[in-house]
């Protein structure tokens, strides 16, 4: 039977935040971690080996596009999710309720679940608590996550109050249908922005000692400071020895903050979508590489970064790459994104260490104040 863990190594004395080590059956992931989305078995356009030298110990894919496509079962067929996209190391699976909010029109929510036609080829499909654990499942990932239905933010509070009952009872029927003593599930902890369904969603999930915890319905339309104001609720009713994972934020300010209030796991497609418009993240901001400033800069993308990109090529070489519609320019760029956020968590981790954390954040803000209450036009989550 295999086991997961998590160990609290390091507790900062001035918030929630926490360093530790959670243990999957494919290795250890040291948190708090940021794990890169490959939504369809492939972080776009970055080699599984590339991904990991740039500090990765976990990524995330999602059921719903992998079960209309390749679908799940011949995954299975082919020797499961790690092995079939040559990565060895710890998988998140998403379990569509993401995806399932963004067809919009396209789908009928029941208490059953849900029916929606494929935004692929327009076929009728049926996706519901059962089915989502038994695709994720075939997929065979470390950690697969509760159906679940949110809600786009704001949203008025009986629309919330449905879909957080709803999405306890399918939690209820996924424990029910899970079969597979090598995954752990999930719950996820909705409840829009009202604080007394948030508080009675984590109670609820944390109650049923599942061995992690994930906030979902964040990073869908509202403030800073009001996914802030929900991670304040929710975080003190769960448990202190499992990990808390929140769905769908990866910005560098909404990592500083979300482990200042006690998260562990975060996932985002961030660094890959805006590298594919050629901006990359640097400490203090961003650089858009298609500006005719970086034509002769013989700079790497950001001094003093580790990763592929910046050790080999300038920011002039990697515009004139973008600018000549190279596709080599923009994996560069996803490299270097990747690892910025990868140097952002083990530098955080650090601090957790040393006691130091504090110190940091505030450094932090003093250097990146372009992030402050401001989300990002690219960010959130979804299909890249």
């Amino acid at each position: 039977m295999a086991v997961f863990s998590f160990t609290v190594t390091a507790r900062d004395a001035h918030s929630r935040a926490r360093a530790g080590v959670f243990r999957t059956p494919h290795g250890e992931v040291r948190t708090p971690a940021f794990m890169p989305v490959g939504t369809l078995a492939s972080v776009k356009g970055v080699a599984p080996e590339a991904v990991r030298e740039a500090g990765a110990e976990m990524i995330l894919a999602n059921a719903y596009h992998l079960m209309l496509r390749p679908g799940a079962e011949r995954v299975a067929r082919l020797g499961g999710l790690h092995r079939f996209m040559n990565w060895p190391w710890s998988i998140l699976t998403d379990s569509g309720g993401f995806q399932v909010m963004s067809l919009g029109g396209l789908v009928e929510v029941t208490d059953e679940g849900v029916r929606f036609r494929s935004h692929i080829d327009g076929s009728l499909h049926e996706l519901g608590p059962e089915r989502s654990v038994a695709v994720q499942e075939l997929l065979g990932a470390d950690v697969i996550m509760a159906f679940d239905q949110l809600v786009a933010l704001p949203a008025p509070r009986p629309l919330v109050e449905e879909a957080l009952e709803r999405t306890q009872r399918w939690l209820e029927r996924c424990l029910r249908a899970k079969t597979r003593d090598d995954q752990a599930l999930f719950g996820i902890i909705q409840g829009g922005l009202e604080r007394d369904l948030r508080v009675q969603a984590a109670r609820a999930v944390a109650a049923l000692n599942l061995p992690g915890f994930a906030i979902g319905g964040l990073s869908v339309g509202e403030r800073p400071e009001e996914m802030y104001a929900v991670l304040d609720w929710v975080v003190p009713e769960l448990p202190e020895d499992r990990p808390r994972y929140l769905m769908g934020v990866g910005s560098p300010d909404h990592l500083v903050e979300g482990v200042w209030r006690g998260i562990d796991l975060f996932d985002c497609v961030l660094p890959t979508r805006i590298a594919r418009n050629g901006t990359v993240m640097v400490w203090g901001g961003r650089l858009n590489l298609r500006n005719a400033r970086y034509a002769d800069d013989p700079l790497p993308l950001e001094p003093g970064c580790d990763c592929y990109a910046c050790r080999h090529y300038s920011r002039a070489y990697i515009r004139h790459l973008i600018k000549s519609d190279e596709m080599f320019g923009l994996t560069l760029c996803s490299i270097h994104n990747i690892r910025h956020l990868e140097r952002l968590m083990e530098t955080i981790r650090g601090h957790l260490g040393a006691g130091t954390f504090a110190c940091f954040r505030e450094e932090f803000w003093q250097a990146n104040g372009m992030w402050q209450r401001h989300i990002d036009r690219h960010g959130g989550n979804g299909l890249e």
